[in-house]
């Protein structure tokens, strides 16, 4: 696996992949390091980023989800009734 992202000290360098888990709803990659022992980076920073539609389609990325907009109706209403 190799770390692509531009602004990583160890871009373009190969390490192998031990395990994969999720920090904080990112997945990220525990790599075996040299003399430093393992040490984890998102999927996304890597050659095994998973493939972005948005990006192969040349679509723009969607700036809300559908239940993120759900979300901000329903809230609105609440506040709505509360004041009325």
């Amino acid at each position: 696996m190799e770390i692509r992202h531009p602004f990583h000290p160890l871009r373009g360098k190969q390490f192998a992949v031990l395990k994969s888990r999720l920090v904080r709803g990112v997945e990220c990659l525990i790599l075996k390091g040299s003399e430093s022992g393992t040490f984890a980076v998102p999927r996304d920073w890597t050659d095994q980023a998973r493939p972005d539609a948005y990006r192969d389609a040349e679509l723009a990325p969607r700036l809300l989800l559908f239940e993120s907009l759900l979300s901000i109706v329903e809230l609105s209403q609440h506040i709505s009734k509360k004041r009325g």
